[in-house]
């Protein structure tokens, strides 16, 4: 992968929004949008597919995730606007209906994952502590997202700085004990390379990267606070692939961890596979404190979540691909407030009619159409030239990147294909709306004229 240096990495592309957001806060802001909360429950559905060998799907789906991420560092920095995958398809494709889908279905994922987390955050874990109504509790975190979101990019960033220390450190707390168990003579280390009796290494370790690749989604949200970002076109692909790779670090660890101090069919038959790993140990880690830290990851997963569908939403009513009203900003704070306040009334509204499985296996296919739209977008726009430093990947990786999306793709139930398709006939109406504007601004025009 190399880049491309043309003019001063200084000079960079006027805009109405605030340059807030430095490498380092840009590498915690991907971080803690990949490891989410998916990885508290996930080595539980991995032990089912591949047994013992929890690393193995994990490495894969690294790999999947940065065939994408490649293409990724190379458009966002070529075209470093909010809108990210629309932007990028509208620039390729030149359709504006091509341009909306693919936006649209990056924003109706970002939207439906919110929900999802709402969802997650208002059950077990939260009562814990104290029991409520799931909707209720869903819907105010939602609106609490809302306020720290429309307060400013810097404090929404700070914010998930501290949470996703306090996420990691949930991680690195099973991977110390699992250590200190082992290196005492407890659980076994051979479970690492073991598979379930009866299948094949290969399809064993493909069947769980497609599971595990949910774990590595979220990469994608940082191309649409680029036009926050200082000297996008160096900090972006740093923060991009430094956050990838030690998100698989961790999750890897994790993986062996987990594997080497219970059998697989233990944690397979666990919905909280990791608080089962520390108590196995015995080093008397208090069972709410992973209650507490898997909290604070969903809050931080929905927080960055929210970030990035306000500001695409901003972004394709810019485009005028959405309503003009959506791109109105705070004066004073400069934050999208109204894309701010439809998106989480969209997300509240998901809570009342969907189901934390159904929601997050929607938000993988809308993904995936998202994902082979910009790999095929960095292909097509390899002729187009622009006057600044950019990023950019080998080609073969896009292509890969291409195939990969295929391949997930395919795995997909009928039933999340027909809740996906739902929510883009929504999105077409809402474009309906938007071309009907702008055809009768232009009559307005013609008639002053």
């Amino acid at each position: 992968m190399t880049r491309k240096t043309t003019v001063s990495e200084s000079q960079e592309a006027p805009t109405r929004l605030r340059r807030a957001i430095t490498g380092p806060l840009l590498f915690a802001f991907i971080l803690g949008d990949v490891l989410g909360a998916g990885i508290y429950a996930l080595m539980g559905v991995l032990a089912e597919e591949v047994g013992g060998m929890l690393w193995a799907p994990l490495v894969a789906a690294l790999i999947l995730a940065l065939l994408t991420a490649g293409s990724y560092a190379e458009l966002v920095t070529k075209y470093p606007r909010a809108g990210g995958a629309a932007v990028f398809a509208e620039r390729a494709f030149h359709s504006p209906i091509v341009s909306f889908l693919v936006g649209f279905s990056m924003l109706a994922a970002g939207v439906t994952s919110a929900a999802g987390l709402a969802i997650a955050f208002a059950g077990d874990y939260f009562s814990t502590f104290i029991e409520l109504p799931v909707p209720v509790v869903a819907i105010v975190f939602l609106a609490a997202v809302a306020l720290l979101n429309a307060r400013g990019i810097r404090e929404s960033l700070r914010a998930n700085l501290v949470m996703t220390l306090i996420e990691l450190s949930g991680l690195v707390i099973v991977v110390v004990v699992a250590a200190v168990f082992v290196s005492g003579g407890g659980g076994d280390l051979t479970r690492v390379g073991s598979l379930p009796p009866g299948v094949s290494a290969g399809g064993a370790i493909l069947g769980g990267a497609i599971i595990a690749f949910y774990s590595f989604v979220g990469f994608e949200t940082s191309a649409n606070v680029i036009e926050e970002v200082k000297h996008p076109s160096r900090t972006f692909p740093r923060a991009l692939f430094g956050a990838l790779v030690t998100a698989g670090v961790v999750y890897v660890l994790v993986g062996l961890a987990s594997a080497a101090v219970l059998p697989s069919e233990e944690l397979s038959g666990s919905s909280g596979p990791l608080l089962d790993v520390v108590a196995a140990t015995g080093l008397g880690v208090p069972d709410w404190l992973f209650s507490l830290i898997a909290l604070i990851a969903v809050a931080n997963g929905a927080l960055l979540t929210m970030i990035m569908a306000s500001r695409l939403a901003y972004g394709m009513a810019e485009q005028r691909l959405l309503p003009e009203v959506i791109a109105r900003v705070l004066p004073g704070r400069r934050t999208p407030w109204v894309a701010i306040l439809v998106t989480t009334l969209a997300a509240m509204g998901l809570v009342l009619i969907g189901d934390l499985a159904s929601l997050a296996e929607t938000v993988v296919l809308l993904l995936l159409f998202v994902f082979l739209a910009a790999n095929v977008s960095v292909l097509v726009l390899r002729r187009d030239r622009v006057e600044h430093d950019h990023f950019r990947v080998w080609s073969f990786v896009p292509v890969l990147g291409i195939l990969s999306c295929v391949l997930l793709v395919t795995q997909q139930r009928g039933l999340v294909w027909l809740f996906a398709l739902g929510l883009l006939a929504i999105g077409v109406l809402l474009y309906l709306v938007a071309r009907w504007q702008v055809k009768r601004e232009a009559r307005r025009g013609s008639d002053a004229r």
